[in-house]
């Protein structure tokens, strides 16, 4: 039987990689980007009183009325605008599907899609198996910001979209403003789409803003705004975010949700729309996960890793470029397997396999075991 591969270079990910390796190795597992702690109790009642309550059966194609209207109002109150909740928000298994549903919606053979790197690790597949081609744009170190010249310097007559994320995966870099305005002038200019990934929204420190893509006027008639719940309530195995966009994007985009999963769990989407009626439940999110990253770079400053503190996400990176050329992934194997703790090496998010000496770790973690792992850290230099 002749098979042909629609993606020849597609293999296990790092992250089942690494966290398979954590486990056989009993190490730390900071590689994987999950909570290590659960959910809130009074969300997981929730869940099983629409569960008991008979509320099991299919939900609606676009998700249940109560919960996209819960979205729209949070989205109000954090964003400053009004998603039509029956048009323009949809309830999506896991905002990986909302982004490749958006891909699939407006890409054709052929069309270029501007991708800045590195890059979470679903963008390219999502693209190319719609026939897309992507294009890429380094972020600058060390912040990884965006050079807003070079990303137009990318942009042909073949150029479809861009995606772009904020609170940043890997590196934890918030958008500006200014990013936000230079953005708003390509896409005005060339008539683009935008892929905003914005799992990581209300993940942020040192006082710094989310600014959704959605709240800009001009952005928001040509952007599919794609969030998660589970990310945002520590549920990553619920798989459960949506897509906010215009009506226009929104109906090409249900077309294909329709036909990938057609509807999210049911009891679910009830027990979200109950819980999202606190809207304190996610504006504390922010002073929640800044203790974790507080503690962390406290612990990171007594090693020998260097580093710029994350503005948002829960992830940290750091450089060891000026001690040692090994390759990232290398050291991250070394880390697991001598010092028992897993990470991520940043090499895995680059289309080229960049190796700039840098790690990533995830700090989503109860603090007893950030504590461990950071004495662990500690002991490093003996790999060197």
């Amino acid at each position: 039987m002749s098979l042909i591969s629609k993606l020849p270079q597609v293999g296990t990910t790092i992250f089942t990689t690494m966290s398979r390796m954590a486990q056989e190795e009993n190490a730390i597992n900071l590689a994987q980007g999950f909570p290590g702690f659960g959910s809130d109790p009074v969300l997981l009642e929730l869940v099983a009183k629409y569960t008991r309550g008979g509320f099991n059966q299919y939900a609606p194609m676009s998700g249940v009325s109560e919960l996209k209207l819960a979205l729209a109002t949070k989205t109000q109150l954090t964003q400053g605008y009004y998603p039509d909740p029956e048009s323009e928000v949809t309830i999506v298994s896991g905002a990986t599907e909302a982004l490749f549903a958006a891909f699939t919606a407006i890409i054709h053979p052929g069309d270029e899609v501007i991708v800045l790197e590195p890059a979470y690790d679903s963008y390219v597949p999502a693209i190319e198996l719609n026939g897309g081609i992507p294009v890429f744009v380094p972020l600058q170190s060390p912040d990884f910001a965006v050079d807003w010249a070079l990303a137009a310097s990318k942009i042909s007559s073949k150029t479809r979209a861009i995606v772009v994320n904020s609170p940043h995966n890997p590196s934890g870099y918030v958008w500006s403003q200014e990013d936000v305005d230079n953005l708003e002038d390509l896409v005005t200019q060339h008539g683009l789409f935008v892929i905003s990934d914005e799992v990581y929204e209300h993940i942020l420190f040192d006082a710094k803003s989310h600014i959704s893509l959605g709240s800009n006027a001009k952005l928001r008639e040509r952007t599919f705004v794609c969030g998660s719940f589970s990310k945002t309530f520590h549920v990553t195995g619920w798989k459960i975010g949506y897509c906010l966009a215009p009506k226009v994007l929104s109906t090409e985009f249900r077309k294909v949700h329709q036909y990938l999963t057609f509807s999210t769990v049911t009891p679910l989407q009830y027990a979200l729309a109950e819980y999202l009626e606190d809207a304190e439940k996610y504006f504390e999110l922010p002073a929640f996960y800044q203790k974790k990253r507080d503690l962390f770079l406290k612990g990171l400053a007594l090693t020998p890793f260097q580093f710029q503190p994350s503005q948002g996400s829960f992830f940290q990176l750091v450089s060891y470029a000026h001690l040692s050329k090994k390759s990232d992934l290398f050291l991250a194997e070394q880390m697991t397997r001598q010092l028992k703790v897993a990470c991520i090496p940043v090499s895995v998010f680059y289309s080229n396999g960049q190796d700039n000496q840098v790690l990533r770790f995830c700090f989503a973690k109860k603090d007893e075991e950030l504590e461990e792992a950071l004495h662990r850290i500690q002991k490093v230099a003996s790999l060197f």
